[in-house]
C-alpha cells in the first residue's frame, strides 16, 4: 500500500500519468458517445443504452479525477484533447461500421436504361418515375441501398453518366426490397410492391 500511495503522489503520476489517463478515458467515453447517438438514430434499442451505461461510466471516473486534481492545467489540457479525438474516432469508426441503410436519388435529363440497368445487374432494386425540372422533364431512378453499398453505386451512377445529378439521405428504416445477396435486411411485406427490378 505505501508503494502504490508514493507512486500516486508522485510528480510522474500527477503530471504525465494522470493526464495520459484523463485522455484516454476521453477519448473512450467520447468515442462510445458518438456511437450512441448513431445507435440511438437507427433505433438500436438495446446497443444505445448498454453503450450509453459504459460511456457515463468512464465520464465519471474522469470528471473525478479532474476535480480532484483541479490545480492541475495538464489535466483540463488532457480533457479537452481526450473530449476531440473521442469525436474524431467515434466518427471513424462509424465509417467502417457502415451501419443504417440510405436513398439514392438519380436525376437523369433523358432516359437511360443502361443506369437501372446495371443497377439490377448488381442487385439493387430501384423505382423510376417522370419528373419536371426547371428546363426539361426529367427521369428520377429511386434506389434503397445498405450503407455499406454507397461506394459501390456511386461508382455505377459515375460509370454510366459522368456528373450526373444524384442525392443521398439516411433512411431510418427499411422492410423488404430488393437489395445484393450480401446485405442483410429484415424483409416483410411493405416494399415489396415498391422495389421490384425492371
Amino acid at each position: 500500500m505505501e508503494v502504490i500511495q508514493s507512486i500516486l503522489e508522485s510528480p510522474t503520476f500527477s503530471w504525465v500519468i494522470l493526464p495520459l489517463l484523463i485522455f484516454l478515458g476521453r477519448i473512450c467515453d467520447v468515442t462510445l458517445g458518438t456511437l450512441r447517438i448513431i445507435f440511438v438514430s437507427r433505433s438500436k434499442r438495446i446497443l444505445a443504452p448498454l453503450v450509453g451505461f459504459f460511456e457515463v461510466s468512464i465520464w465519471l471516473l474522469a470528471i473525478s479525477q479532474i476535480m480532484q486534481h483541479i490545480d492541475n492545467p495538464l489535466c483540463f489540457f488532457a480533457y479537452a484533447g481526450g473530449f476531440a479525438m473521442g469525436n474524431y474516432i467515434g466518427i471513424r469508426i462509424e465509417e467502417k461500421l457502415a451501419m443504417g441503410s440510405l436513398v439514392v436519388r438519380i436525376f437523369l435529363t433523358q432516359d437511360d436504361g443502361y443506369i437501372k440497368e446495371k443497377l439490377a445487374e448488381a442487385g439493387f432494386g430501384y423505382t423510376s418515375i417522370d419528373g419536371h425540372g426547371k428546363n426539361s422533364d426529367v427521369e428520377v431512378i429511386y434506389t434503397v441501398i445498405m450503407r455499406k453499398d454507397l461506394e459501390k453505386v456511386t461508382q455505377i451512377i459515375e460509370s454510366c453518366r459522368e456528373g450526373a445529378f444524384y442525392s443521398v439521405e439516411d433512411v431510418k428504416m427499411v422492410r423488404q426490397g430488393i437489395f445484393p445477396k450480401s446485405s442483410h435486411v429484415k424483409r416483410s411485406a411493405v416494399f415489396n410492391k415498391s422495389f421490384k427490378r425492371k
